[in-house]
């Protein structure tokens, strides 16, 4: 049965350049990490980009946080003792409160049509809603850009971000680890996103996804806008509960006939 909707946030729930606001996001990170460590602009460049790097690997092993393992690639970059305390104060504000003005120019952050109907059409049948975006910037820095699309931060179950995830989109156990928190299994959650090459788990672990890009994915439960996946949800979830059942019944259908 599916109990959940987790929802991709940037270019599916707002508009927004991505590739511009993560460009002038890092780039204040590197400014920020020059001046209160006082290192060479290209070194905290460097440093910040490998950072992003590393905690997107497909090749990770590790169990740590995102955010403990970005602070331990800008510590092996610059090769000096990383303190998160004398930046964080500065890091705050910039998260929570400089990148209001990124909104506008290149960036063009705003509301999505059709973003507010499916969410009130998840709500609808009682699922719980919750905002499953890419965990490589703050809590702080989601609640901003949710703002921009005239979401409440308030308004999802759990938000995933670089503090309380282990891996990022596509790898399996980032969804396996979102879900888990929720208290489901992957199978009991529909993802909703806009990039083939993100929101669908690698390898498949079951979660259906819908599918609101501009592309034409041959994998997904649904392909469409936002708005259309808004009137369809309730039909779309009975589906794939109806197809789940009979998945079980199969499933069950050889020891029943040994009875």
């Amino acid at each position: 049965m599916i109990k959940a909707v987790l929802f991709d946030l940037d270019n599916t729930l707002i508009d927004i350049n991505l590739a511009a606001f993560m460009a002038r996001y890092m780039a204040g990170q590197a400014r920020i990490l020059s001046r209160v460590l006082r290192v060479a602009p290209p070194f905290a460049s460097s440093a910040i980009m490998a950072a992003y790097l590393a905690i997107c690997s497909s090749r990770r092993s590790d169990q740590l946080l995102n955010e403990d393992l970005f602070h331990r690639m800008v510590e092996r970059q610059l090769r000096l003792p990383f303190e998160p305390e004398p930046l964080a104060e500065v890091a705050q504000y910039y998260d929570s409160c400089y990148i209001e003005r990124f909104k506008g120019g290149l960036v063009q952050a705003g509301p999505r049509p059709g973003s507010h109907e499916v969410i009130e059409a998840a709500r609808g049948l009682d699922l719980t809603v919750a905002l499953a975006t890419n965990p490589v910037v703050s809590l702080a820095v989601d609640k901003v850009r949710m703002t921009w699309g005239e979401l409440d931060p308030d308004g999802f179950a759990d938000v995933s971000h670089i503090g309380n995830s282990r891996r990022t989109k596509p790898s399996a156990p980032y969804f396996e680890e979102f879900a888990t928190r929720l208290g489901y299994a992957p199978s009991e959650c529909l993802m909703v996103g806009n990039d083939a090459g993100r929101d669908f788990p690698r390898p498949n672990i079951g979660m259906p996804v819908a599918y609101v890009g501009h592309g034409r994915p041959k994998k997904g439960v649904f392909r469409g806008s936002l708005n259309e996946l808004a009137s369809r949800l309730p039909e779309l979830v009975a589906s794939l509960n109806a197809q789940r059942n009979v998945s079980a019944a199969s499933a069950t259908l050889p020891y029943a006939m040994t009875r």
